[in-house]
């Protein structure tokens, strides 16, 4: 039962917390009760990215519904705590409030700082302090799981806040011009090298340094290269659906199409854009 004088979002929390706890009980839904936290992870995952997704549409709407769906995977982890007497969700938003507080001296307490730059080197060093034991490296914190791209810019970011960082934009494009071309050297030959070989583990290596190089690149020109590489997908669906489309109406099977005749369609994509 919602308490006197609740507000609306208390009243519409408390609703979510009680469907919730119906959703595990024995009364509930087969499928919710037979989640687990690791069993979530894909979900959570996933709902995450359509925020992202509900961002780039522009869409308000869209935004708040794919918000209620990533609300959703906080309420049942935090559910799924609390049958196990671990934490409630009640104890998250406590957390979650004395963090901001702590990290924020600069607004809840008398601490100057100057600029961005200041709050960001701050913020670190309250962190650091925080957990000392799980901080002894200045890499630490870096979700393992995070995808690889994301990875390796906040790997970058983390040792150019101590200064291990190119002086300017030339060091990170020139690198990227070396590890090309260390990878070209090795593709060079008249046969490429059998997956799992030795020679086949130096190419991946070789392409792997390619990759974290471009993030560089990114991270000095303020490109996020995950969300970059996102558009670029959704940039050749868009483009290859439009070929799809074309071919069909024009009766034509992709299978049995050159390579000169879907490059037109392409490009007429790529044109209406």
């Amino acid at each position: 039962m919602a308490k006197p004088n609740a507000t609306g979002f208390e009243v519409g929390l408390e609703r979510l917390l009680e469907i919730m706890a119906r959703l595990r009980s024995d009364q509930g839904c087969p499928w919710d009760r037979e989640q687990t936290h690791q069993s979530l992870k894909p979900c959570l995952i996933e709902e995450t990215y359509e925020v992202v997704e509900a961002i780039d549409s522009g869409s308000p709407d869209k935004l708040a519904e794919e918000l209620g769906d990533l609300l959703l995977q906080i309420v049942f982890h935090a559910r799924l705590a609390e049958e196990a007497g671990q934490f409630t969700i009640g104890d998250v938003i406590a957390g979650i409030t004395e963090k901001l507080i702590r990290r924020h001296p600069h607004v809840f307490g008398d601490l100057k700082v100057t600029g961005v730059s200041g709050v960001i080197e701050n913020w670190d060093r309250i962190k650091k302090s925080e957990k000392p034991e799980e901080r002894k490296s200045v890499l630490d914190g870096v979700p393992k799981e995070l995808p690889a791209l994301m990875q390796a810019e906040k790997l970058q970011t983390k040792a150019a806040r101590v200064g291990f960082d190119w002086g300017d934009l030339e060091g990170p494009l020139n690198k990227v011009k070396e590890e090309f071309a260390e990878f070209e050297e090795l593709i060079r030959g008249d046969e490429p090298p059998a997956p799992h070989s030795p020679e086949w583990a130096k190419l991946e290596d070789e392409f792997g340094d390619i990759l974290f190089a471009l993030v560089n690149v990114g991270r000095f020109m303020k490109i996020n290269p995950e969300l970059a590489l996102i558009k670029t997908n959704k940039k050749f669906v868009k483009r290859f659906q439009y070929l799809e489309k074309e071919a069909a109406g024009a009766g034509k099977n992709l299978e049995t199409m050159t390579l000169a005749e879907m490059d037109r369609y392409w490009e007429e994509a790529k044109g209406k854009e």
